[in-house]
């Protein structure tokens, strides 16, 4: 079992919604007809251990999670940074506006939302009440 606790009929949004793509991709997570969690890194800390997490599930390495191109990062290292995963790791916990895209977290699934739109692509339809053959529905 994972550090994140997982429900099939919960989706869970990690965002920062101090940017741009952060708030679009609550909006658009808000607006669907899921129970949702949401974990804004702005209020709430992730902690190395969750981003440890996340990495793996997201099949990526720790290092690109973070944003090089990030004013913040630039300020703190230079063009060739050589951490180990754990140093990544506190990075990320320590500075979290680094984070270069949102994470969308579905049953036991993971996804990376590196735009806002992406969100689409890992829901279905809220179809309740509608027919599955609409030219029958006008004969009724």
């Amino acid at each position: 079992m994972g550090i994140f606790s997982t429900n099939k009929k919960q989706i869970t949004l990690i965002y920062n919604s101090n940017t741009s793509i952060g708030k679009q991709t609550y909006a658009y997570v808000s607006d669907s007809k899921k129970e949702i969690r949401t974990i804004d890194t702005v209020n709430t800390s992730v902690t190395p251990t969750q981003w440890a997490e996340i990495a793996n599930k997201l099949d990526i390495e720790v290092k690109n999670i973070i944003n090089p191109d990030h004013p913040d990062f630039k300020k703190l290292y230079s063009d060739k940074v050589d951490l180990k995963d754990q140093d990544w790791l506190t990075l990320i916990a320590q500075h979290p506006q680094l984070v270069k895209f949102s994470v969308l977290i579905k049953g036991e699934n993971f996804y990376m939302l590196n735009d806002p739109t992406d969100f689409l692509k890992f829901i279905e339809p809220d179809s309740a009440g509608v027919s599955r053959d609409p030219a029958n529905e006008k004969e009724k």
